[in-house]
């Protein structure tokens, strides 16, 4: 029986792939900041909640060791701890700036680094990086996020052909718009009442989220496509998840930058 470490498991993408493999009959290593969070999860077969927050170092190598303690063994490593921090770069304080960058980029390395002995030692495994459409396109107000994001397409591909001659593979999984609580506890929005220069850029952003997100994919679909990663024997790196995620990205890789842009402006204008 095959065994997967995931984090951020306690709610929408992660907690849909924690149910989604164990019904499969996969072994879970369901890992949340709040293990009481996890309780619905824990009553299954098979699921072991463990305490892991991406920006605690310490938590991290003594979660990986707990699960490889209860289930003997991880195959695939799902790095989906993660939020949007939106808002004029000049409203965020630096320790926020930060707080987006540790979650979303240095969490997931130190999360990678201390799995990587163990797959390395048995010369397989494979390494699941959550991006997002986010990660190959931007919008305004989303410096921050974004920049996280490419981060994760950037280093998820160096460490595919890093990894790739040690048996363990590199996935990265970019969804579009889904329902989950990225509008709420995983959104960090900044904006200063002073700084009325953006106030424009702000209000016709929440237009255009507001059209993107009119038809979100569920957690679940999200959660196929992970599985479809997991088992993909090939050496393809890049698993789109979402109606709107191919769409976006088919019209970013075919327009190129000056009439992408242009249509996103375009609809902030409308």
């Amino acid at each position: 029986m095959k065994t997967i470490l995931i984090t951020g498991a306690s709610s929408g993408i992660g907690e849909a792939t924690a149910r989604h493999f164990q019904a499969n009959g996969w072994n879970v290593i369901a890992t949340m900041r709040d293990p009481s969070k996890g309780d619905a999860l824990a009553a299954l077969d098979n699921v072991a909640v463990v305490r892991l927050d991406v920006t605690d170092a310490a938590s991290i190598p003594a979660a990986v060791s707990a699960g490889i303690d209860r289930f003997g063994k991880i195959d695939v490593l799902l790095n989906n701890a993660g939020y949007g921090a939106y808002g004029a770069l000049e409203a965020f304080t630096m320790d926020r700036i930060r707080r987006q960058f540790d979650t979303n980029v240095i969490g997931l390395l130190e999360v990678t680094k201390a799995v990587l002995p163990h797959m390395r030692q048995n010369r397989s495994g494979t390494i699941i990086n959550i991006s997002s459409i986010g990660g190959q396109i931007t919008f305004p107000l989303g410096t921050l996020y974004h920049g996280t994001k490419f981060a994760v397409e950037g280093l998820s591909e160096a460490l595919h052909f890093e990894l790739e001659p040690l048996g363990i593979r590199v996935r990265i999984v970019e969804p579009g718009m889904i329902r989950t609580n990225f509008g709420g506890s995983s959104f960090d929005f900044a904006m200063d009442e002073s700084l009325s220069d953006y106030a424009p850029t702000a209000e016709a952003m929440g237009r255009l989220f507001g059209k993107l997100a009119s038809n979100p994919s569920t957690p679940e679909t999200v959660a196929e496509v992970i599985w479809n990663a997991a088992h993909e024997t090939s050496d393809r790196l890049r698993f789109r998840a979402g109606a709107d995620a191919e769409r976006l990205l088919d019209e970013r890789k075919s327009l190129g930058d000056p009439s992408f842009i242009e249509g996103i402006k375009k609809l902030m204008r409308e």
